[in-house]
């Protein structure tokens, strides 16, 4: 792969930052026109939110990342640029960069998700397999995310066809470590994704990014055994979110791994038996035009300062409890622009989480 070129290598020293995660990394690049400006910006924000400045990642940290990326024969994919999907760059939370390894092209053909439980059992995981199998004969891309059980058997059946593994941690750290054949299979024959650097053993914060990515993916995701609670019920929920298609295989209501599916269908997923049932139910969504993020980031007109009157209307209505942003702007009476100011230092400085659904509280 080519070297990332200096915009790149300073969007990765931002996303790499503390406190600096998707939606944070956005709002930056809108205000300030380029990863430079913005890490340059940074500490003053902080500062404005009542904290100590984040630890930014240093650029020599940053080079042996690229590096390790370019020894392992893989790439970076960034949003906006180049081959980066398009419908992952849909959502909320589009990872700014993804490290790929294998065939990119299978990014450009339709992809269906299939997740499903880990402790699955003998009949769900042959059901996946062959739907798996099924779909790719019908010319469909299966995104899954290499855990055991239906994740595996999902990938298998779809290793000949086309298939993309999406990891937790680094690219090149095998996990569950009795997958580690089938990860390098992937690689070689179909396409790895990560979005943490190389090297990063999975941490249990960093499965539900996984998940986030998976349903970004694909223009549906199929749940095929899942206990109430479980990952894939995650998985599922953020592609409602994110608009795509949500399908579940229906079981027995005796058998605790069906009880997900089940709740899924009764919410008003799809119920699918078969490959077709699946075709049905995506194709619509194959002829909806997504929309690409533009590839340079236009700065926002937002004032480069808001009076310490402000700050404390916004921070005076935040707890520990989440809340949208959208009924922040409207208690506060304040402009939206105003108000995402003062959560974007607020989270610089270390005292802002953000959650699912648009919600903020106070770390």
């Amino acid at each position: 792969m080519a070297e990332p070129s200096e915009d790149q290598v300073a969007r990765l020293r931002l996303i790499r930052s503390e406190n600096v995660g998707p939606i944070t990394y956005f709002q930056l690049l809108a205000r300030f026109g380029s990863a430079a400006a913005a890490l340059a910006a940074i500490p003053d924000l902080a500062a404005r939110g009542g904290g100590r400045g984040p630890r930014l990642i240093a650029r020599a940290a940053v080079e042996r990342e690229i590096e390790a990326v370019m020894r392992l024969g893989a790439r970076y994919l960034f949003l906006g640029q180049g081959a980066y999907p398009p419908l992952l760059a849909e959502i909320e939370t589009a990872p700014p960069a993804l490290v790929v390894k294998g065939d990119v092209a299978l990014l450009d053909r339709p992809c269906v998700a299939i997740v499903g439980a880990r402790n699955a059992s003998a009949a769900a995981c042959r059901f996946a397999r062959g739907l798996a199998t099924k779909l790719g004969e019908a010319g469909t891309v299966i995104v899954s995310g290499l855990a055991r059980g239906i994740d595996t058997a999902a990938h298998d059946g779809s290793l000949d066809s086309g298939t993309i593994g999406v990891v937790a941690g680094g690219i090149d750290i095998f996990y569950p470590p009795e997958n580690e054949a089938r990860q390098r299979a992937i690689a070689e024959r179909g396409l790895l994704v990560a979005e943490q650097p190389p090297g990063t053993e999975p941490r249990a914060r960093h499965f539900p990014y996984r998940n986030r990515i998976i349903a970004g993916l694909a223009q549906g995701t199929v749940v095929v055994e899942a206990a109430p609670r479980s990952g894939s019920l995650i998985t599922a929920r953020l592609a409602a979110e994110s608009g795509r298609e949500v399908m579940a295989v229906p079981g027995s209501p005796l058998d605790p791994r069906a009880q997900g599916c089940n709740q899924l269908i009764r919410d008003g997923a799809t119920l699918v038996q078969n490959a077709e049932d699946v075709v049905e139910a995506v194709n619509p969504l194959r002829l909806r035009p997504f929309r690409q993020k533009e590839l340079e980031y236009a700065v926002a007109d937002v004032p480069p300062d808001v009076p310490n009157s402000v700050r404390e209307t916004v921070a005076g209505l935040l707890n520990g409890t989440p809340v949208p942003v959208d009924e922040l702007v409207r208690q506060a009476g304040l402009p939206p622009a105003a108000v995402q100011t003062v959560l974007l230092e607020l989270e610089l400085a270390g005292r802002l989480e953000r959650h699912a659904g648009g919600k903020v509280s106070l770390v």
